[in-house]
């Protein structure tokens, strides 16, 4: 059974994660795509529907924290418009 306090938990936990990304179009698309999927299922009542949601969040949660690793090991060479500061 999984109770409220876990699915905060994982929500902030993806939100987190997207964070480190070092490229600002990922990191916003990770935010966007995390309160979107959250406020998605924010209405589900089956018990076994909000565990499906939950592992495949588990799931997300696993990937997102690969792919920064290998974002962090292999930075782009440019940056996004989005990151240059005016000079």
């Amino acid at each position: 059974m999984v109770d409220k306090a876990q699915v905060i938990s994982l929500c902030r936990s993806l939100l987190r994660a997207g964070r480190q990304y070092p490229d600002y179009n990922i990191r916003e698309y990770a935010k966007r795509r995390t309160l979107d999927g959250f406020r998605m299922n924010k209405n589900l009542t089956d018990h076994s529907k909000v565990e499906e949601a939950y592992a495949e969040g588990k799931k997300q949660l696993e990937v997102v924290e690969r792919v920064v690793k290998v974002y962090l090991a292999y930075p782009p060479k440019t940056k996004n418009i989005m990151e240059l500061k005016l000079q």
